[in-house]
């Protein structure tokens, strides 16, 4: 299954009840890629609702086979013990997300790294333990050599990594690819009005059966409770959200971030606590969430005035938290509380 990753993403859902005789809310959920999934869906038609949840699983099982890290013959896994300096041909799936991941990359000045694993695994988040010091600055560099945006080249359907023991790993990227994957599924069943999360990567369509827009929480950054910062609607729309307040360690009253910055080799150490995009592509809004919480505040706010990206970001500020709605997100969000 896709690990969960570098991020802990935190939309919550807000279901509602159908008051309408015709149309009804239906829902089902399972697990996938390591997480959870829920779709909920508006119809009146006799469709065969069994059916169309094993169509959703199926779909989600090919995904699985093809960017998996735990699957040990998946696409993925496979490419990362291929040989460096040899092109390996990726399905058109696999081959869309990476370069979309290389995209982001770029965009973002390479804060959005889909082979950091070095990086992460040396400050202890990923599947290795806490280290018991704090790495130094030569481990750091070493573990540079065998991560980087630079060494991955994709031509076409064709990716080649120019390192030996570099691993891609595309799960900041791929639950997004998911829902979009899943939505699509919906829209060509003929379903208009819906509702796809996995993992807290989130895709909206119409509205409910009563009529009302879905409503989205997003979850306050704070790790004493389940609390909520924000309410919205966001229309036709993807919403992704990053946060750094739920995996870190603190030694010697110093905070250490599971979000590393590739370009360092360092945790982020700036006051952005929670960063949330809505995008009409859910994979897109995913890494983009993810890039905005590793940039610090000014890039941050600087790529989605330039990008017309709509941005949310909510900094600690005191014993409280204050927030930035970037000019596209104002447009395109409507905020209920």
């Amino acid at each position: 299954m896709l690990r969960i990753g570098l991020v802990i993403f935190s939309v919550l859902v807000l279901f509602g009840c159908s008051n309408a005789a015709t149309d009804q809310e239906h829902y089902f959920s399972g697990q996938t890629m390591g997480t959870t999934y829920n779709v909920k869906y508006v119809t009146n038609d006799q469709l065969d609702h069994e059916q169309l949840k094993h169509s959703v699983e199926q779909r989600l099982i090919e995904i699985n086979q093809l960017m998996s890290t735990y699957i040990d013959d998946s696409e993925l896994s496979l490419f990362n013990i291929s040989a460096p300096n040899s092109p390996y041909l990726l399905s058109q799936e696999t081959a869309f997300v990476v370069a979309e991941a290389l995209r982001i990359g770029a965009l973002s000045e390479g804060v959005l790294d889909v082979t950091v694993g070095p990086l992460v695994n040396l400050w202890g988040f990923g599947p290795t333990k806490r280290p018991e010091t704090i790495p130094t600055a030569s481990q750091i560099t070493q573990a540079k050599r065998f991560s980087g945006l630079d060494k991955l080249q994709l031509n076409g359907l064709e990716l080649t990594k120019t390192v030996d023991g570099l691993y891609l790993d595309l799960s900041t990227i791929a639950k997004g690819y998911g829902v979009d994957a899943i939505s699509q599924l919906l829209a060509d069943a003929k379903l208009d009005n819906f509702l796809v999360e996995i993992g807290g990567e989130m895709r909206v369509s119409g509205t409910k059966a009563n009529g009302e827009a879905w409503r989205i929480a997003i979850e306050k950054p704070v790790t004493t409770e389940r609390a909520v910062q924000r309410i919205i609607s966001v229309g036709n729309h993807a919403v992704a959200t990053s946060g750094d307040y739920r995996n870190y360690f603190e030694e010697a009253g110093v905070r250490y971030s599971h979000l590393i910055d590739p370009n360092t080799g360092y945790p982020i150490q700036h006051k952005t606590v929670s960063a949330t995009v809505v995008h009409p592509s859910s994979m897109t809004a995913d890494g983009l969430a993810t890039a905005m919480m590793v940039l610090s505040p000014e890039q941050a706010k600087a790529l989605a005035e330039k990008e017309n990206l709509a941005l949310l970001l909510v900094f600690k500020e005191g014993d409280g938290f204050i927030e930035y709605q970037s000019p596209a997100f104002q447009q395109i969000v409507t905020i209920i509380n």
